[in-house]
């Protein structure tokens, strides 16, 4: 190699060596990942499964978190609200359809509650009367958080009363329910008088690629460091 091309490769050689460094760094982050979401995982295994406790009321609103909280199993006694109903597009094991969500009031505070799901053809109350009454029931079901702002590519439209996503603050300030729990409740699957909605169909599931994301960083570092050897190897070879 000519004295002039030398100072460009180990140039480049040293680039590629500071490449396959923060490649590497994004590999052990993505472990590190990787062991996190196995923790969730695992907290919110035992959170499913635990005994239903009373919700959390207006003192506690502020202590409430996604990892604390989220699908932890919850019991509350109210009214519900069935004239302030909102439909969310869904799409489930059964199909595409709409979650309804229903304010349960309470002598304290009001709630959402997700009371399940409803194909196409049962959107309009009318066509599931049974679920207008107006009388007091206890239901138990799995918090979950709030979904502000909208779906994949999609927005909440609440002028147009087209909801995307379950955001507990755009759906209260909609149908003005004043003090609401800023967490929503996904109702188990103790059948609804006439069958519907349908409960019980929340996903508990998380994407777990983080070993294969940290499997394809090192392997790209791997490479950067191949080629910096290379034009080492290309720049100490006589010309």
């Amino acid at each position: 190699m000519t004295a002039a091309r030398r100072p460009r490769a180990w140039r480049a050689a040293t680039a590629a060596v500071l490449c396959a460094a923060v490649l590497a760094a994004l590999g052990v982050w993505q472990l590190e990942r990787r062991a996190w979401k196995h923790s969730l995982i695992a907290a919110v295994d035992a959170r499913v499964h635990a005994a239903p406790v009373p919700a959390p009321g207006p003192t506690a609103w502020n202590g409430i978190s996604a990892a604390q909280d989220a699908y932890r199993p919850i019991r509350i006694a109210g009214r519900f609200l069935h004239d302030r109903e909102t439909l969310v597009q869904a799409v489930t094991e059964r199909g595409g359809g709409y979650w309804v969500l229903t304010p349960l009031k309470t002598p304290d505070f009001t709630v959402l509650v997700n009371r399940g799901f409803v194909p196409p053809d049962r959107r309009d109350p009318a066509t599931r009367p049974q679920t207008s009454d107006n009388r007091i029931v206890t239901t138990t079901g799995l918090l979950r958080v709030s979904e502000p702002g909208g779906g994949f590519l999609r927005t909440n439209d609440p002028a147009a009363n087209r909801w995307y996503s379950r955001d507990v603050t755009a759906i209260a300030a909609a149908r003005g329910l004043g003090s609401v729990a800023p967490y929503f409740i996904d109702a188990d699957a103790t059948p609804n008088p006439g069958g519907y909605p349908v409960g019980g169909l929340t996903v508990v599931r998380f994407t777990d690629n983080h070993l294969l994301y940290a499997l394809t960083w090192f392997t790209l570092a791997g490479l950067a460091l191949w080629a910096a050897a290379r034009m080492i190897r290309r720049d100490d070879t006589p010309a």
